[in-house]
């Protein structure tokens, strides 16, 4: 582990290091096909020791995915190097990242999204060097924020999300953001193997409002 990482990280690195796709998803990833695509799990800290998450909403006007909080992220281009760049790439877009203020700690199993045939590596950093972050085209980004890992471990702030399709999944209810869809399963599972996470209703199921109603991410 990088000297420079705050402590809490350990936990998570060391069970990271062997996470499996199967981990994060029932779906099986396809050996050939789907886009190619990534995210950026930013982890940071409001106070030492105390680690929060970078989260972004989509814009309400968005035809996919509207008003949808997410990662940074989106498809690769052609310039891209790899997963890693397109996902710093991409968080530069969006929220004004500066690249060099973050420590790539390492890319996470390829995960499927069948309804959009999206094969989406998630990245996750360490915000070494935190500063302001903004949407960048509000066409795109409603809201940035930042929400502490102890807000979403909260029993009080969890909950199960039913999709109009049936899917059930879990989500959180944070600061105005109500985190569903892809964004809040790989939050779970990524809590769930840092040990952060604590026992919570998983029977507290609720209808996913229709103002956010979207294809499933």
């Amino acid at each position: 582990m990088n000297a420079e990482l705050p402590g809490w990280w350990q936990p998570l690195l060391s069970r990271v290091a062997t996470a499996r796709a199967s981990d994060f998803t029932r779906l099986p990833t396809p050996e050939n096909g789907g886009r190619a695509s990534a995210v950026l799990i930013l982890l940071g800290e409001s106070a030492p020791g105390e680690p929060d998450v970078l989260i972004l909403r989509r814009a309400d006007t968005l035809r996919a995915h509207a008003g949808q909080p997410a990662f940074p992220g989106g498809a690769s281009d052609p310039d891209d190097a790899d997963a890693t760049a397109t996902a710093l790439r991409e968080a530069t877009e969006e929220v004004g990242l500066d690249p060099d203020s973050v420590e790539v700690v390492g890319e996470l199993p390829t995960l499927w999204i069948p309804v959009s045939d999206f094969l989406v590596t998630p990245v996750l950093a360490w915000w070494r060097e935190p500063h302001e972050v903004w949407p960048v085209d509000a066409a795109e980004v409603a809201e940035v924020a930042r929400l502490p890992v102890a807000e979403l471990v909260d029993p009080a702030n969890r909950l199960r999300i039913r999709h109009p399709s049936g899917w059930i999944g879990p989500a959180f209810r944070v600061r105005g953001m109500l985190v569903w869809g892809f964004t809040a399963g790989v939050l779970s599972t990524l809590l769930d193997l840092a040990g952060w996470a604590v026992a919570w209703p998983t029977d507290h199921v609720e209808t996913l409002p229709p103002p956010s109603v979207s294809p499933l991410p």
